[in-house]
């Protein structure tokens, strides 16, 4: 039962990870992304492939892993600038239907089979394969992220992100240069999901792009919807409930896009603002923002 808990524990941190990278997105920027478990899933194979072929050690892993995705992050953030709203949700959600068919088709990657045996992390010589040394890793590691979002969000470059979400146009006016920061934080973002990927490779031990498909982007969207959009606890809070109630009801598990998907509209209908979030959300809620 304790082996139990602190797996959810761990799996509840990595999510959390990954529902703050994505609300920085959509929540702070108010922008657009359906295919945000591309970057965890980049994160996951990067990180397993250098410590398979490579023996990298788990630091330099974690580092690429962030810098990879963060990279695919930029590249996938410069062409789509211009678009908006349906258009930048089209293309995310391509991304990682792309990303899915690259990680099926590659031999590299194992293809539907995946990659096993990736080893534990070990820092000067430290091993954490023990679930207590695991956790305390993924604490140290979602606190930092945690902080790092939060310094963010309250500093000038936070209220930039939040008057570009509000009103572009206006945001233009006042001098923001509206472009550098949506790239910018959809880049950042990216490399937290891989960060995240990174782990979760390293924990499990086992991957494959089942792992990190639609089911996974749309888990983590709700995780932020559930919180509230613009709430960094309320990324915490949706990460734990979500991570914890699917086990509670594992018998269920075929319907579980069903149940997300029936989640997210009776928030919007009864709640649209999220258990935590300050601000409403309308029916356009990946545009406006919390």
């Amino acid at each position: 039962m304790t082996a139990y808990i602190l797996h959810l524990a761990i799996l509840v941190g990595i999510h959390i990870i990954l529902a703050v990278s994505l609300n920085l997105i959509i929540g702070y920027a108010g922008q657009v992304s359906l295919g945000h478990a591309a970057f965890y899933g980049i994160g996951a194979y990067v990180s397993a492939l250098l410590a398979l072929h490579l023996a990298a050690p788990f630091l330099l892993c974690l580092a690429a892993a962030g810098l990879v995705a963060g990279v695919c992050g930029l590249g996938l953030g410069l062409p789509t600038l211009r678009l908006k709203e349906d258009y930048l949700a089209i293309v995310t959600l391509g991304f990682g239907v792309i990303v899915d068919i690259i990680l099926l088709n590659l031999g590299i990657t194992g293809g539907p089979d995946g990659l096993v045996g990736i080893p534990a992390p070990v820092i000067l010589g430290l091993s954490f394969r023990p679930q207590p040394r695991f956790l305390a890793l993924t604490a140290l590691l979602t606190l930092l992220v945690l902080a790092l979002a939060a310094a963010l969000v309250r500093s000038y470059h936070g209220r930039a992100l939040r008057a570009i979400r509000d009103h572009e146009v206006t945001a233009q006016v006042l001098g923001i240069n509206t472009p550098a920061y949506k790239v910018a934080v959809f880049t950042l973002a990216a490399a937290l999901a891989g960060l995240a990927g990174s782990l979760y490779a390293h924990y499990i031990t086992f991957i494959n792009p089942e792992s990190f498909g639609l089911h996974t982007s749309i888990l983590v969207l709700s995780m932020v919807i559930l919180g509230g959009m613009g709430s960094l606890m309320g990324s915490v809070v949706g990460a734990f409930l979500l991570t914890v109630l699917p086990e509670l009801f594992r018998q269920f598990k075929d319907y579980q896009d069903l149940a997300y998907g029936a989640l997210l509209v009776t928030l919007l209908i009864f709640r649209p603002q999220g258990l935590l979030g300050g601000g409403k959300l309308s029916l356009k809620f990946l545009r406006q923002g919390g």
